[in-house]
């Protein structure tokens, strides 16, 4: 996850939001003030940021104010440098601790980083690092699931409506799901390519453990996690749970 979150509880920015993001930059004026706005190292007044691009202070508060929209600036009132002690304090812009990356397909390479860093910490002797990842993919996607569940509140879920549910989570996190029946969903992209060809049993195990957990926090008996690998896509699938085996027998 890129763009300023950090995948412990907050969801990631939407892909058109960050590509919204970025088209902001295109005009170069509105780029040339945010260049200058985080190179001051302090909040920058309206008057300063026109100024650095020869344009007028009007003009410039309306560029100024597409960034703070865009979550690129924030904005509040406040003396720059010495402390203002007679009238209305001006209106000063400083950087947000954001950061914008777009990809098509969708990349989460932050979030596998992420991963692999919680399984080194949590790494006890003699433990296999392999392990230790796949189980903290795990924990992961099982949080991400209660969370949904406990702010959505869909009572019981079956099949079809919690591969819906699914699939609003799938396309936040770039897998671009693609439903194949109606108990059916085929991942078509996957988030952690190239590296996934790099060391496919970790990653994919991984990928699968987080899929996996996160259906069981959503609790949603009847859809399982399959690994499927198919060129060019997510090497999960998920499909409908085989039935539980009798316990009577």
């Amino acid at each position: 996850m890129t763009s300023d979150e950090s995948d412990r509880g907050t969801a990631p920015q939407e892909p058109a939001d960050r590509i919204q993001s970025v088209s902001v930059l295109g005009e170069e004026s509105r780029r040339r003030m945010f260049a200058f706005v985080r190179r001051a190292g302090r909040p920058v007044t309206r008057d300063e940021a026109a100024a650095s691009v020869g344009i007028s202070r009007k003009l410039a508060a309306f560029h100024l104010d597409k960034l703070v929209d865009a979550g690129l600036l924030r904005a509040r009132y406040g003396a720059p440098g010495a402390v203002r002690k007679v009238g209305r304090q001006p209106k000063v812009y400083e950087p947000t601790d954001a950061q914008i990356t777009v990809s098509i397909p969708d990349r989460r390479h932050e979030l596998l980083a992420d991963l692999l860093l919680d399984a080194v910490l949590a790494q006890s002797g003699g433990g296999s690092a392999a392990r230790a990842a796949v189980d903290v993919a795990a924990g992961r996607g099982r949080r991400l699931g209660e969370e949904e569940r406990a702010s959505g509140r869909p009572g019981r879920l079956g099949v079809e409506r919690g591969l819906t549910m699914c699939e609003q989570m799938l396309e936040t996190y770039g897998y671009e799901p693609v439903r194949e029946s109606p108990t059916e969903v085929r991942l078509r992209n996957c988030p952690f390519h190239p590296l996934a060809a790099k060391a496919p049993e970790l990653v994919c195990g991984m990928n699968h453990a987080f899929l996996d957990g996160y259906l069981r926090g959503l609790e949603v008996p009847g859809v399982e996690a399959v690994l499927d690998p198919v060129p060019g896509e997510c090497c999960v699938r998920l499909q409908p749970a085989p039935p539980a085996p009798d316990a009577d027998r």
